[in-house]
């Protein structure tokens, strides 16, 4: 049976007010090494999704409805129809397709490939004729998932690389062409809100001040959010953020390798480390006076740490419902970030739950994670294996129970989201 997701009643959740001071960090690429030749990996088909706890708040006007024939008026869609959010970022492509069910909503359909789109991107400021072909089979896989079930509502959205890329815009014009996907260029900050959207009810509970970040292949987002115990029926404030164009795609580019022996490693790992924290010091700053505060929280939603987390487990393979939600200290999160560090690319590609595809990027999500330890130190560490893409569902699903939102557009533009399909 598929698992059920609670429902979306925060008709207006996320209003009260936004008095960010975030801030992306535009730092420059350095020159980095020449792409990996390495064939990208095969796609896995994502299983059932483990139950869900998120409250939603009202989408942006980006998100597609199925065109009705002749222009006829669309009447608001029964519950039973069909909603998707696809995610392509610098590393990966994911997409969820979700009906709603009662009050609960359950996951139909799923997929992830990882289709490396930013590789290389820090050497030329381009995306690359094989990265876009890699993203586009994804996508086109994407986008016959979406006919076949019959997807009433959809946003696509694509982060740092597309944000980043001199041609990024053009990729987006050529997906829209090949596959009808129209995807939406979101702001550091939009990726930002919907990866809290995504995970915030993860938290421990407590009156204390939470972070929650996310650590993507191209960027990182920081987020403080207000103290307090969140409610299903709430999104909890936003106080502070930041963006800064670490990820673990682009640190691994960046800082190169310049040997394989036990002191060069190191090195290039304390020098990720410290660029991370550079980039990270504004938010520190601005952060100073909360992090003061006892009972603070830290939740993070990424491959990084949902890898890191598997290891801890000692799993033999990834298990999603063993790892999403779990509670794990940070010590023994920075001891196992420290021994992969150490370790050979060999020795890191023989564990379970990395393998080949994932030995040279997890050094870099060790890196920017212990920088981030550095920033918000925590005793325990909450880990989310969900963010983006049902943030966006949520979103969907949430102006689509509220009897006068507005109707987003049913023809989408380049630069928009949905599936014009």
């Amino acid at each position: 049976m598929a698992d059920r997701f609670p429902p979306d009643k925060a008709k207006g959740a996320g209003a009260k007010g936004n008095t960010t001071s975030g801030s992306v960090a535009d730092f420059r690429y350095k020159a980095s090494p020449p792409p990996d030749t390495t064939p990208p990996p095969q796609e896995d088909t994502e299983g059932e999704a483990a139950p869900l706890m998120e409250a939603a708040s009202a989408p942006r006007d980006h998100t597609n409805h199925t065109q009705p024939p002749n222009g006829a008026h669309r009447p608001r869609p029964a519950r039973r129809q069909a909603y998707a959010a696809l995610d392509l970022g610098t590393n990966n492509c994911r997409l969820l397709i979700a009906k709603p069910a009662g009050e609960d909503f359950t996951v139909i359909d799923a997929f992830s490939r990882v289709v490396k789109l930013g590789e290389g991107l820090a050497n030329s400021g381009r995306l690359s004729e094989k990265a876009m072909d890699r993203a586009l089979g994804a996508l086109a896989i994407c986008a016959d998932k979406l006919r076949r079930r019959n997807v009433f509502l959809a946003r696509s959205v694509a982060t740092e690389a597309c944000r980043r890329a001199s041609n990024g815009q053009r990729f987006i014009d050529r997906v829209r062409e090949e596959t009808g996907i129209v995807l939406d260029i979101i702001s550091a900050q939009e990726e930002a809100r919907l990866a809290v959207l995504g995970c915030h009810v993860l938290l421990e509970q407590s009156h204390g001040p939470a972070v929650i970040f996310d650590i993507g292949g191209g960027s990182t987002e920081l987020v403080l959010i207000e103290p307090g115990e969140e409610q299903e029926s709430n999104v909890p404030r936003i106080l502070d953020w930041q963006s800064v164009p670490w990820g673990v795609v682009s640190l691994s580019d960046t800082i190169a390798r310049k040997g394989d022996a036990p002191e060069q490693r190191a090195a290039r790992y304390a020098e990720m480390r410290q660029t991370v924290s550079d980039s990270f010091a504004p938010f520190s700053t601005r952060v100073d006076s909360w992090r003061a505060r006892p009972d603070r929280r830290l939740l993070g939603t990424s491959g990084t740490v949902t890898t890191l987390a598997s290891l801890h487990l000692e799993l033999p393979h990834y298990d999603r419902q063993a790892v999403d939600g779990l509670i794990v200290p940070s010590a023994s999160m920075r001891e196992i970030c420290t021994r992969l560090a150490e370790m050979t690319w060999d020795e890191r590609s023989a564990l379970p739950c990395i393998g080949h595809d994932r030995a040279e990027l997890v050094v870099a999500g060790c890196a920017i994670l212990e920088a981030i330890l550095d920033l918000w130190p925590t005793e325990q560490l909450g880990v989310a294996d969900r963010g983006i893409r049902e943030g966006i569902l949520r979103s969907l699903m949430a102006a689509d129970l509220t009897p006068h939102s507005k109707a987003p557009s049913a023809s989408g533009t380049p630069g928009q989201s949905g599936a014009a399909l």
